[in-house]
């Protein structure tokens, strides 16, 4: 990784290391609890005005002298660190894998030429146990006008609030909102499970969202679209290189497809015969007989071998 240093006066990096964190125009979650061994994604938003800037990931706790870990600029996948940009919606998707106990201080980066850097501060926690907080999964589909239920589960303490990056909040005291004009209920009727319901889902609803408990969030990318006709009722969860769960549908007629053609095949095995029987006499048809099931018996054996 190439070491970042800027060539501040020290008045400037006192100034960034104790009071310059981050930047408004750069956004993300601040402190995530993963499983050391485990991938996680983190999601950063940024102003529109960056939208063709270079962004980053570097690592390490005071700015100034971290260390880039992946650019959009270059190789977006280097060891175990990947970068990925959505520019229709300003966000970038950092996924960190085979995390360790030394992955913990990271800052999510725009690069300005000729000016300081806008930059936002997270941090992780890799522990050996149960998370704080985690979700089953940090991708999730849903249809436009359905509802989606995400479950987070903590094992901490604080305050409840269900976040999308760069928009608002609902939190647990107001137990029902809306973000974006979609509606939010958060239930807490089962033990340590965080229940967020979305309802009303439009396509404007896609994005990141984040749970939080206490100091702890856990992010997870929204994907709302068109819901398929019921041709497409089955799907493969899939991953792509950037370690991001994809679904795939898959026509129905498919799971058919095998079956079928079983049941074609032994159609034409019984005409066959029907129609080898009926044009031979009766100790031809027996012979005949006994020469087609011992040749089924055969194939069968040589199936089963297979």
């Amino acid at each position: 990784m190439f070491h970042k240093y800027e060539g501040y006066n020290m008045l400037n990096i006192f100034h960034c290391i104790f009071f310059s964190p981050g930047s408004e125009s750069v956004e993300t979650i601040s402190k995530v609890s993963v499983k050391a061994g485990a991938s996680v994604s983190i999601p950063c938003s940024y102003d529109i005005k960056y939208k063709n800037y270079v962004k980053y990931l570097c690592k390490g706790y005071s700015f100034n002298y971290c260390s880039f870990a992946v650019r959009t600029d270059s190789s977006q996948e280097i060891e175990k660190y990947s970068i990925s940009e959505d520019k229709t919606q300003n966000n970038l998707n950092m996924t960190i894998k085979r995390l360790t106990a030394d992955d913990t201080h990271f800052w999510c980066g725009v690069e300005i030429n000729n000016g300081a850097d806008d930059r936002q501060y997270f941090q992780l926690s890799v522990t050996t146990g149960t998370p704080s907080l985690s979700l089953a999964h940090q991708n999730v589909i849903g249809y436009i006008g359905d509802k989606i239920t995400i479950n987070c589960s903590y094992r901490n303490s604080g305050g409840v609030r269900w976040c999308k990056l760069g928009s608002t909040c609902v939190t647990k005291a107001t137990v029902s909102g809306n973000i974006d004009g979609t509606a939010v209920t958060i239930n807490m009727t089962i033990s340590n499970v965080i229940n967020v319901t979305m309802s009303g889902l439009k396509q404007e609803s896609s994005g990141w969202y984040y749970c939080v408990k206490g100091d702890f969030q856990m992010p997870v990318h929204l994907t709302v679209t068109v819901k398929p006709t019921g041709k497409y009722y089955h799907y493969l969860l899939i991953r792509n290189s950037n370690n991001n769960v994809c679904f795939r549908p898959f026509s129905s007629l498919m799971i058919l497809a095998i079956p079928l053609s079983v049941l074609i095949f032994i159609v034409i095995v019984a005409l066959s015969i029907l129609l080898v029987l009926k044009g031979t006499s009766k100790s031809d048809r027996t012979s005949a007989a006994i020469w087609f099931t011992m040749n089924e018996f055969r194939s069968l054996k040589r199936v089963k071998k297979e």
